[in-house]
């Protein structure tokens, strides 16, 4: 069974290569660069032992994508993480993602139907819940107005993917994560964004080694118990072995219907503010931080009902935030190594 796992050198997608190779698949990967680094691909096959099938590419530009489906034979199914993810960048470059993130699945679909490829593992977001009514939020929850252009697209895409599968052969799983975070346990692969970070742990642990000089925690007047805002963090690997389960779910023809929802996180709310305790506790520092004002776009709490996915998929996330945390630093410490 071949899968095309597309941004298979960003962060969950890397880690998910190395998950669908442990579990014997065979994985082709296309990624354009554009947040990631090519050096990952030697680093996925120090782990697996293993090096997948590499092409260079934006889905994004039609004819590319047209030209690599028409010679890559005998997919059996795609997994679609190639998207920007940042919601503070989206708020100002609006276009950029919906051009990107949006034309990209309509050509990977596009494609699917020509080439009959049947299965798509699609990596929607909590976002589209944006502040739900009532927590912790489930499957049936109605999507609120996006907050963000990021999570607009997530909306949007989910809509597109739910249109094309009623009116063809193609099966699809749209897994609604939370807040990944942590690196795998070998420390060679984890969350490198290219520039500045958009995302906590990884600020954590760039402010803790030197890089960055102080963490910027976005707002402390939320409703929270501490005044922070609250994420359902989950770790990285746990991520990728559910999409492991969801594409198997589809090869092995189990799905319950041609288009299916499941929320993966763990159930806990953690604040900023505990996670930068974690973080501190397992690093054993103190981590230099101020409170700022708020930060357009992010919504104030939310994390997941993971039962429906739990029972169904019978998968579950097992690691503790701080595991979380301490895979993150020594990912960071391992980076920091290298530089010397």
């Amino acid at each position: 069974m071949k899968i095309l796992v597309t941004g298979g050198l960003g962060y969950i997608g890397s880690h998910t290569v190395v998950e669908l190779q442990a579990a014997g698949l065979e994985v082709v990967i296309v990624d354009n660069l554009s947040n990631s680094h090519i050096e990952v691909l030697n680093k996925i096959e120090k782990i697996s032992g293993i090096r997948p099938s590499f092409s260079k590419l934006d889905l994004a530009d039609r004819d590319s994508c047209s030209n690599f489906f028409k010679g890559e034979k005998a997919i059996s199914g795609i997994i679609h993480f190639a998207a920007y993810k940042a919601v503070g960048e989206s708020v100002k470059e609006p276009l950029k993602y919906y051009h990107n993130n949006l034309d990209s699945l309509i050509n990977v679909l596009e494609n699917m139907k020509t080439y009959h490829i049947p299965n798509l593992v699609f990596s929607s977001s909590c976002t589209v819940y944006g502040q739900p009514d009532k927590l912790p939020v489930t499957e049936q929850a109605p999507r609120k107005p996006a907050l963000s252009p990021y999570g607009n697209t997530k909306q949007m895409a989910e809509d597109i993917i739910r249109d094309t599968v009623y009116a063809s052969a193609i099966k699809s799983i749209a897994l609604r994560y939370f807040n990944p975070v942590g690196a795998h346990y070998s420390a060679l692969i984890g969350e490198l964004p290219l520039g500045v970070p958009n995302n906590l742990l990884p600020f954590i642990t760039q402010t803790a080694s030197g890089i960055r000089e102080q963490l910027s925690v976005f707002g402390s007047d939320y409703n929270t118990p501490d005044g922070t805002a609250i994420r359902d963090y989950i770790h990285v690997v746990d991520l990728a072995k559910a999409h492991v389960v969801a594409v198997k779910r589809m090869l092995n023809d189990k799905s319950k219907s041609n288009y299916e929802i499941f929320n993966i996180g763990t159930g806990n709310g953690y604040s900023v503010l505990e996670v930068i305790k974690s973080f501190e506790k397992v690093s054993k520092l103190k981590l230099n931080y101020k409170i700022v004002g708020r930060r357009e776009g992010d919504i104030e709490k939310v994390w997941a009902d993971t039962s429906f996915a739990n029972k169904e998929l019978g998968w579950k996330a097992q690691k503790t935030l701080d595991e979380m945390t301490l895979s993150a630093w020594r990912f960071q410490q391992q980076l920091s190594k290298n530089m010397k």
